[in-house]
This record gives structure tokens, sequence and C-alpha cells, in this order.
């Protein structure tokens, strides 16, 4: 069984372009999406990403919705704790899709990394 795990160089997720994410105020507080909106810069991209790391630099101290938690997940998406492991993946492996391809390098060493070993499975 495939068991979800961030990949270091990865960063898929810091994304934040809100054009992509269009539901944030669903699943997020007034003074969250203020602080999301805070943190996307010109191109999109965290300001807090590491473009040639592909690395967050306050990974320790990143928000809440930056964390893949088993709480967090139930109170933004109602994702039961049960179901967070094939949700992270699933979600995972859409960003990494969309940002670098569906066979890029990125999407080969997420899935090695959660136990997928043959290419793109979502």
């Amino acid at each position: 069984m495939a068991t979800w795990c961030c990949v270091k160089n990865c960063g898929a997720c810091c994304y934040l372009k809100p054009t992509e994410r269009p539901e944030l105020e669903e699943y997020l507080s007034p003074e969250e999406v203020k602080h999301y909106m805070s943190l996307v810069g010109a191109d999109g991209w965290c300001i807090n990403y590491n473009h040639l790391s592909k690395e967050c630099r306050i990974y320790s101290d990143r928000p809440r919705f930056c964390r893949v938690q088993p709480d967090t997940f139930k109170e933004m998406y109602g994702i039961e704790p049960e179901e967070l492991n094939e949700f992270a993946i699933d979600c995972c492996q859409e960003h990494i899709e969309d940002m670098y391809g569906e066979h890029s390098l990125e999407m080969l060493r997420f899935n090695h990394a959660v136990g997928i070993n043959s290419g793109f499975q979502r």
C-alpha cells in the first residue's frame, strides 16, 4: 500500500496562485485567506519558496494550511483521518502533474517515495 510523505526538492504545492485555488474561502478562515494572499509572490509562487533548492524557507514554521496532518485536513476539507493518505497522494500527484508534468522527475521521485513503483497512478 502506498503511504504519503512529503518529498524534498519538489515544491509543487508551493505554487499558490489564487486562480489555481478558487475555493480558498471555503476551507480557510478570513484571517487565513489574508495570510495566504500575503504569501503569494508576483509569479504565483510562495514568497518563502526557494526556487534553487526547491524547499520552503520556513518549513518548520509554515502555516496550518501548508501542513498535511489529520486534524488540519479534517477541519479544512472534511477528510477523515483514514482517508488522508489516499487524498494527500492524489493531491500531490495532481499538483506535481500541473507544475512539472505527468512523467517528470518530480512525479517519478514522489511515486517512488510513497511506494508507487509503476509510473503515474491517479
